[in-house]
């Protein structure tokens, strides 16, 4: 920030409501130069639109996928090109989604720039998600269907087929980005995954590192990892499991060293901190500063695999942000994906600060 933006920034917070016009007056400069300041303060996230909005901190800014999970399980053995008595459920879903939600329960400021369909889906997606999370960067857009993810499970719980429509994230572009800026210029924290295009997400990437905003990238499959770009400078974490490790290191991963050969590979492309899940192996931890090492998790009774991946995110970042190491962070990630993975839900209703900290403790003090 130069200096005339500097006085023209400290004039806008005494008087949110001052014109152009009187800008001009009180700082000496025309008034088209007025808006040229106005337009770059607000680019840099310093102000948020023409109302002269000042943005107010947050913590966390979550970016990528909302959508509604659906599973609909066969209550006998599944036949084809038939109908099949069956019992469904619904709820909230997606990566970003999920890991706004568990950063809410546990008391961060956090907020969610998702896009959802003007549809019944959107809007009970949204309201659901508002109980514990700042929806205000996200929008619902016009002639887009609210992304869904439906799984079909046979009388035994497997799955049969999943189906997944996600074709409103295909119409994310670098323009819809650049005017929701600002709320990635007053996050301290950016977590993204990666259901948007490439593009879009090289953009973020590239825009993180140029604003020193700290980036956190949690994938949301093999496939969709393979959307990042070669380099990753800037990027702070990078959390994978090991088929998107596979896929973003390009090597195989088939003993134990191979997780971290994996690691360092993904390092080489700028990442500082590399986090690989071993399912109920735990995890192993490699960053740039020379840290590396295997937790292994706790044994627990589960009840459902779907959201743990996404609250261990959140735990990491939770406790990261907390001025916690990473091998401690890491644990209380454990401890978060835990508790979720005891719960039938993606978010456990019950994860709160308190339940975290006593499963922290009961599990690794």
């Amino acid at each position: 920030m130069n200096e005339k933006e500097a006085v023209i920034l400290q004039l806008i917070k005494e008087d949110p409501f001052i014109s152009q016009v009187d800008l001009a007056a009180k700082t000496g400069l025309s008034r088209s130069a007025v808006a040229g300041y106005i337009s770059s303060l607000t680019k840099q996230g310093n102000i948020h639109g023409r109302a002269y909005v000042l943005p107010n901190k947050k913590d966390i800014l979550c970016v990528g996928g909302s959508n509604i999970d659906r599973k609909i399980q066969s209550i006998e053995k599944l036949q084809a090109a038939t109908s099949n008595p069956a019992q469904s459920s619904q709820s909230c879903g997606g990566v970003a989604r999920n890991i706004a939600e568990n950063l809410g329960r546990l008391g961060s400021d956090v907020s969610l720039l998702t896009a959802v369909g003007e549809d019944h889906e959107g809007s009970w997606l949204m309201k659901q998600t508002e109980c514990f999370v700042d929806i205000t960067p996200s929008q619902a857009l016009a002639d887009q269907t609210t992304g869904t993810y439906t799984a079909v499970l046979d009388n035994e719980g497997e799955m049969a087929v999943a189906l997944a429509d996600m074709s409103i994230y295909d119409s994310i572009s670098r323009e819809f980005i650049e005017k929701k800026w600002g709320y990635f210029a007053s996050a301290e924290m950016v977590i993204l995954d990666t259901n948007f295009p490439a593009e879009v997400m090289e953009q973020i990437i590239t825009r993180c590192e140029e604003d020193d905003i700290p980036l956190c990238i949690t994938p949301v499959s093999a496939p969709k990892v393979k959307k990042l770009p070669g380099i990753l400078n800037g990027v702070s974490w990078l959390i994978a499991n090991r088929d998107e490790a596979e896929a973003l290191s390009g090597i195989e991963i088939t003993q134990e060293g191979d997780f971290f050969k994996s690691a360092e590979l993904i390092m080489q492309k700028g990442v500082e901190r590399v986090v690989i899940t071993r399912g109920d192996k735990g995890l192993i931890y490699f960053t740039k500063m020379g840290e590396a090492g295997v937790i292994l998790p706790p044994k627990v009774k589960v009840s459902d695999v779907t959201g743990a991946g996404d609250s261990l995110v959140a735990g990491i970042i939770y406790a990261h942000l907390k001025g916690m190491d990473v091998e401690n962070a890491c644990k209380i990630g454990i401890s978060c994906s835990n508790l979720t993975l005891q719960s039938n839900e993606t978010v456990n209703p019950s994860l709160n600060h308190k339940r975290l900290q006593e499963t922290f403790q009961e599990n690794f003090l």
